[in-house]
């Protein structure tokens, strides 16, 4: 059920765009391309990057999120809430201000790179004391670096009038503009993110169970933890660089998948993917046709959809237990 909403998505998104193009056509361009025509252009050399590049971030978000929830054991972890979404927004901002970068291509590495740093410093701080990085540390050190690079990215942009211009469209979370220039780069990085998330269903299940009981089936919960959260990284950060923060998408589609597979990762973790994935590209779908002629960023429509969908979800009590 799961890919057939990903194949509707998909094809929607090859065909709604500035001219909308016939389903029969996006199917005669893919099975049949021809280089006179100019839908089969349209869609080849236009919205095909644009709808791989929203699968492959959707399924990087919905696998950060399921595994976020998981290393935490917080229902309510996210991205954002690890600090790791705000510090590649200050990495970005970083870029635009001091080295003058102005094209998503341009904001990769930096937003990469900020993710990394945030994360480290999340961990550092979470592993001092007796007890190491703890869900409760984890989480509490992630808020205050992500609070912390909040305020420098405020402090910044006030500073800096031109930069605001330049980051507001890439702060919201956007795929225009995006296509294999900007994904190639950083897709190895990506696709060995996504493979390695799909392999931890095992451990975080040992880690829901609590540290001791995990340590007791012979799980190194230290080791396991520092492996988690670098994957977690390389997810969100090649997601981030590539399309900006997405808020809600992460938080919210593991909730929803618990909904048909129970608590098992081993499963939360393969149905997240391309549950993410379809939902990202319904909503670049909407985005661009609720402001015509011009669009929407994506990220918006995802924050507008998912917080009432979250919040619906917390009050029938599908968020409970992890």
């Amino acid at each position: 059920m799961l890919i057939v909403a990903l194949v509707a998505a998909s094809f929607l998104s090859l065909a709604v765009g500035s001219a909308d193009i016939s389903l029969e056509s996006v199917w005669r361009a893919i099975v049949a391309y021809d280089a006179a025509d100019p839908e089969h252009i349209a869609i080849i050399d236009k919205r095909l990057p644009r709808t791989v590049v929203g699968i492959a971030v959707g399924a990087a978000l919905g696998l950060a999120g399921a595994v976020a929830q998981g290393l935490t054991r917080n229902p309510i972890a996210d991205p954002g809430l690890l600090g790791i979404s705000p510090g590649a927004s200050l990495a970005v901002v970083v870029g635009i201000v001091a080295f003058g970068v102005t094209n998503p291509a341009g904001y990769l590495w930096f937003a990469f790179a900020g993710a990394c740093i945030a994360s480290a410093l999340v961990w550092f701080i979470a592993s001092r004391g007796r007890e190491g990085a703890t869900p409760v540390k984890l989480t509490l050190a992630g808020a205050a670096i992500g609070a912390a690079a909040t305020s420098l990215v405020s402090g910044l942009l006030i500073a800096r009038a031109e930069a605001l211009d330049t980051m507001r469209f890439w702060q919201v979370g956007a795929l225009a503009g995006r296509g294999f220039d900007v994904l190639g780069p950083i897709a190895p990085f990506l696709v060995a993110g996504v493979v390695a998330a799909l392999f931890l269903g095992r451990p975080l299940n040992l880690l829901a169970l609590g540290d001791d009981t995990a340590a007791g089936l012979g799980l190194n919960v230290g080791r396991t933890r520092l492996l988690v959260g670098a994957i977690l990284v390389v997810l969100v950060g090649t997601a981030t660089a590539v399309a900006g923060p997405i808020s809600f998408l992460a938080l919210v589609v593991p909730h929803a998948v618990r909904r048909f597979t129970g608590p098992d990762y081993r499963w939360i973790l393969p149905y997240s993917a391309p549950a993410a994935a379809a939902i990202l590209l319904f909503a670049d779908v909407v985005a661009r046709i609720v402001a015509r002629p011009s669009e929407l960023q994506v990220g918006i429509v995802v924050a507008v959809v998912g917080a009432p969908v979250f919040i619906a979800l917390i009050r029938r009590g599908r968020a409970a237990g992890l």
